[in-house]
């Protein structure tokens, strides 16, 4: 091994600096999350061209810098893409710093490496969440300007006239931010609650909650159905599966 291998690759001088920052470059390799990743540096148990780096932030070179974390090589895990049937009463984050049940719940037991969940679904909602190791897929679905419509089944403690519905259509402003959605229909009602069908392309926290609440609307159910074309299908609840190659091509078309 010559010296330079042995030395870890610095941010160029000038210009926009080279590669990603060490803890960014252990969660994209599948290994743990940005945050496990500061921990495991911090304790100095990552190495980066033989040498040990307490620096998260020290930008590497995924195509030619050797990250090594407890004496073994770090590198790139196969890519995995997961659907999840999310349960209520579970966060989407990987630690709770209030110690709450996660999804990761779902995934005890499975042969997998380090995944993240593909945006999020709050706490109360349920149904389709999209988990995987690919940035790059994953940041493609999340980016605002792909507009990837995504379906929900919501149930209201109201049964919703044609009125209603257009006041819903029309769009809110609540805290400075204006929160529509690209559609919303009435499915099904029966004595004093309704099911909508909402489609939003975008996502914004808490969207369609506070949406209904604008008008003084109780959520009782919200169930995300579909992804883009992706649907949700008979899966189980608190499931998961391998999306099949023709349902990521679904993805791939939006």
């Amino acid at each position: 091994m010559t010296k330079q291998d042995m030395t870890p690759r610095q941010p160029r001088a000038t210009g926009k600096p080279a590669g990603v920052s060490l803890n960014r470059a252990l969660s994209k390799l599948g290994l743990c999350s940005r945050t496990q990743a500061e921990v495991l540096i911090a304790e100095g148990r990552v190495r980066v061209g033989g040498k040990v780096v307490r620096d998260a932030a020290l930008r590497v070179d995924l195509d030619r810098d050797r990250i090594v974390v407890d004496d073994r090589p770090v590198v790139a895990e196969r890519k995995v893409y997961l659907m999840l049937n999310k349960p209520r009463g579970l966060v989407t984050t990987r630690d709770d710093p209030q110690q709450r049940d996660t999804v990761y719940a779902c995934l005890e037991g499975l042969d997998l490496p380090f995944v993240s969940p593909v945006g999020r679904l709050d706490k109360a909602s349920e149904g389709l969440l999209l988990m995987t190791n690919d940035t790059r897929f994953a940041n493609r679905l999340m980016d605002p300007a792909s507009h990837l419509p995504k379906t929900y089944h919501v149930q209201i403690g109201t049964v919703p006239d044609e009125t209603m519905l257009d006041k819903f259509r029309a769009g809110v402003t609540v805290d400075s931010e204006t929160l529509t959605a690209s559609s919303i229909e009435l499915l099904r009602s029966g004595g004093r609650t309704a099911w909508l069908e909402i489609v939003l392309d975008e996502g914004r926290n808490r969207h369609i909650r506070r949406l209904l609440a604008a008008h003084g609307i109780e959520v009782k159910r919200l169930i995300r159905i579909a992804i883009g074309r992706l649907p949700l299908g008979d899966l189980a609840k608190g499931a998961a599966r391998h999306l099949t190659p023709e349902e990521l091509a679904l993805l791939s078309a939006e």
